[in-house]
């Protein structure tokens, strides 16, 4: 095969190339399993002069694939972003850690430093983050701004080793003069736990400069959620909380309306189903009450909010100029509780940001 037909392989059957700066192989459905099978991945790579990203999601990585392709990356010092989500289907666990092995150690090799680390949706548990420890502790993550581990299935173990490599990091790379900067971190539906959050919690109040978290569906109650309540407030340039579906109640409502205050970046709150109930919601209405210009979005449905805690949390909004869109559906107002609601609303010219309020559940007041 001449040069220039490789080049259209390459261009047509794998959309490697977007823009100047990466390879793609995106949603392509391979099955890499030999180094044979990554030979296009492979090209694709050595022929991209300036590879900044390399994506493989949607597709399935095999070890002596990713052995191949880890190769290829030794060459490219420029690399930052990885992105490498839903890349095992079908792989048996003991096969996941020594692909990440060799592509972390690929990384390592080419003396890279990542901005990004995308390992969503691959369902390799703590034995993945063992695979991805090496990484997470080298210099190649010392510039690390986003982590993203959604739907790993880390638990509480997973959770445990991550923190401890991530914390490992922030040591050796403060000691470099350089300190870990980590700003989005996703990991939601991983039954991280209160345990789990705590280990976390010790990562998030170490490096202090997180602008996003998201760690919805995680099993996570009160003693979890103050730990990481008191991590947020060290991170005053947080501008996504996203907590959804965990367990938060009135001792964790406590916890998070003393941190608010602290909190003033805030863009986007979702504490939506999360068992507030309303003696939590009335917590976070005066602690929203001043302050807290910048909210956009506040979702706090599902809640079991009555109709108190729901006109509490409307009065908190009135002077949320940027507000776009508030969400207090499936909360428990009832017909007379919907209409002092909408009253208030509409008083501070914020009802346009009200989301539908026709889930809701029984209640009269």
């Amino acid at each position: 095969m001449s040069e220039g037909d490789l080049d259209e392989v390459i261009k047509q059957l794998a959309k490697t190339h977007v823009g100047l700066n990466g390879v793609s192989f995106e949603s392509k459905s391979l099955k890499l399993d030999t180094e044979e099978d990554a030979k296009d991945v492979v090209d694709a790579i050595n022929k991209c002069e300036n590879l900044e990203y390399l994506h493989l999601g949607g597709n399935t990585l095999g070890v002596d694939a990713a052995k191949a392709i880890a190769k290829a990356l030794e060459a490219h010092t420029e690399f930052k972003r990885a992105l490498w989500m839903d890349m095992f289907t079908g792989r048996m666990k003991t096969e996941i850690p020594q692909a990440l092995k060799y592509l972390g150690a690929g990384l390592v090799l080419a003396g890279a430093r990542l901005s990004e680390l995308d390992l969503s949706d691959n369902a390799f548990g703590p034995i993945g983050v063992e695979g991805l420890a090496a990484l997470l502790r080298s210099p190649t993550c010392y510039a690390l701004h986003v982590l993203k581990l959604n739907n790993n299935g880390l638990g509480i173990t997973g959770a445990k080793l991550l923190s401890q490599a991530l914390l490992d990091c922030y040591q050796s790379s403060n000691e470099a003069g350089r300190p870990l900067a980590l700003k989005v971190f996703v990991a939601g539906r991983n039954r991280l736990e209160n345990e789990g959050a705590k280990a976390l919690a010790k990562v998030f109040k170490m490096v202090g400069t997180l602008e996003e978290v998201t760690i919805p569906q995680n099993g996570i109650y009160h003693v979890g959620i103050t730990a990481l309540c008191e991590a947020f407030a060290l991170n005053p340039n947080l501008r996504l909380l996203n907590l959804n579906d965990n367990t938060v109640r009135e001792k964790g409502a406590i916890a998070m309306a003393e941190a608010l205050p602290s909190l003033q970046n805030l863009i986007h709150l979702n504490l939506g189903d999360c068992l507030l109930k309303t003696k939590g919601a009335l917590l976070l209405a005066e602690a929203l009450t001043d302050g807290h210009s910048k909210l956009q979005e506040v979702h706090l449905g599902f809640n079991e909010i009555t109709a108190e805690g729901g006109l509490a949390l409307a009065k908190a909004m009135k002077n949320k100029k940027d507000l776009k869109q508030l969400e207090l559906g499936g909360n428990m107002f009832g017909k007379i509780g919907r209409k002092h609601l909408i009253l208030e609303l509409k008083e501070s010219s914020r009802l346009d940001t009200l989301g539908s309020l026709s889930l809701e559940t029984s209640g009269n007041s």
